[in-house]
């Protein structure tokens, strides 16, 4: 529990000590009549605790002060759980109930998650701020309750009671955005878990397999390996498919000739992997495929290449798209000055997404992309830039190009827009997953085969 200990500390000195915080489990989802989604949890609550139940909440305060059995208790972690149950327990597994939150997690106090509305107005006293990300319908209403009792007890008694509050997004999720060694230790095992699936399943593909089949394979390597689930839906497209962005079906036949776009990655530990790579069904790249295919590995590498502290998103992309547009006119499907088609966009027809994101506990993970500006003067004002890229930070890099439905808008003499009917049909991207690090970059994915003479050997096994 240390690691978990280490970071409530963290957050509750960010936050000063007259605020309290305040964090919802997920709550179980039926799925249809009686049967239920399966369940995780959710990543502020896990990251504090490294609690993994459902009709939870967790409360961290600084000020707040209880009577209990006749002593006085200052808490700092207060966790309202469900209670033991055997009879529950048989249908749905054991639960961790009120001493178990205690004993096992380090509460400090813990109470039966029905007396929540009872105790949660106590807790907040003394508090004048709380952190609380705003959304959950079934809870916000029960907070403002909380909220007006505890400001009701304080008009009596002198006592301070939440009058502002804030999202978490400047404190803990900036903390998140930061990952420690033992969090990077969790992604890059959950990297070579992802890595392994990649390659099983550029060896199992074959022209008469269908995409489920593919996808199965990468399920099978996740769940053996020991990974919870898979980070997000696997996206398995081959040949037009493979232009849809967030194709979710994975139901058509491999053809001979087609490319295979894979887009998954597992999580292990509550931490997300996020990797994309395109090969050909029968091994062999075409001329027009494998041309279309080296732009946008050059335009992965550029990108990455430029990764270190101090470098911003924005550039990354700007990068990307600098050698993407450059591609395009090789490629014949734009024709002009290569700055001039950046400028108009000519290029996003083909390529309409950004070049990474954030990656941790989330795919895409928390942290915000801007932050206010700083002067040469050391001074930060109002104004909001893209923000610097910092060691621990975990990124994407995921160029791609795409001549399906999405291209169809580009029409050749305008914009500078040639006849691309030659690369109808194929759809390229490749993601990586990159960690900042002190002196430029390290790729955690970088064991997955990606250049042309890699991927037709593993495709051939």
């Amino acid at each position: 529990m240390s690691p978990f200990r280490a970071r409530r500390e963290r957050l509750l000195e960010a936050i000063g000590p007259r605020t309290a915080a305040v964090f919802v489990a997920t709550a179980n989802a039926i799925r249809n009549n009686d049967v239920e989604h399966d369940f995780r949890q959710d990543s502020d609550l896990f990251y504090l605790t490294g609690f993994d139940e459902p009709d939870a909440v967790v409360v961290l305060t600084q000020r707040a002060k209880l009577k209990l059995d006749d002593k006085d208790v200052e808490p700092r972690l207060t966790m309202f759980v469900r209670v033991r149950d055997p009879e529950r327990e048989v249908w749905d597994g054991y639960r961790v109930g009120v001493e178990g939150a205690r004993e096992q997690f380090g509460a400090d106090l813990a109470f039966p998650i029905e007396e929540l509305g009872k105790r949660l107005p106590e807790l907040l006293l003394g508090h004048d701020a709380l952190v609380y990300r705003w959304g959950n319908k079934a809870f916000d209403d029960k907070l403002f309750v909380a909220i007006q009792g505890a400001r009701r007890t304080a008009g009596r008694s002198g006592a301070r009671a939440p009058t502002r509050m804030f999202d978490p997004v400047e404190t803990l999720h900036e903390q998140r955005l930061r990952k420690s060694e033992d969090e990077l230790a969790h992604m890059r095992a959950a990297c070579a878990i992802t890595a392994e699936a990649h390659a099983k399943a550029m060896a199992i593909a074959a022209p008469g397999r269908y995409e489920h089949e593919i996808e199965a394979v990468l399920l099978e390597t996740f769940r053996r390996r020991g990974a919870e689930r898979a980070a997000y839906g696997s996206i398995v497209g081959s040949g037009p498919n493979g232009t849809i962005l967030h194709y979710r079906k994975n139901d058509r036949r491999l053809e001979d000739g087609d490319l295979v776009l894979i887009d998954a990655g597992c999580e292990l530990a509550y931490y997300a992997s996020d990797v994309t790579r395109t090969f050909p069904a029968n091994g062999r790249f075409t001329d027009v495929q494998r041309a279309a295919y080296e732009v946008v590995l050059e335009a992965e590498l550029a990108a990455i290449e430029l990764v270190k502290p101090g470098v911003t998103q924005g550039q990354l992309h700007q990068r990307a798209v600098e050698v993407l547009t450059r591609g395009l006119v090789k490629l014949g499907a734009l024709e002009g000055d290569v700055e001039g088609l950046v400028k108009s966009e000519a290029y996003k027809p083909f390529y309409m997404h950004k070049t990474g994101h954030w990656l941790g506990m989330d795919v895409h993970d928390v942290g915000a992309y801007f932050a206010p500006k700083r002067g040469d003067d050391g001074v930060v004002g109002d104004e909001l830039a893209q923000r610097p890229l910092e060691p621990g930070m975990v990124i994407t890099i995921e160029p791609g190009l795409y001549f399906g439905i999405g291209a169809d808008k580009a029409k050749p003499g305008e914009k500078g827009v040639k006849d691309w009917s030659h690369l109808r049909g194929i759809g390229i991207r490749i993601e990586d997953d990159i960690l900042v690090t002190p002196d430029g970059h390290e790729n955690l994915t970088r064991a997955i085969p990606k250049s042309v003479a890699e991927v037709e050997a593993a495709c051939r096994g």
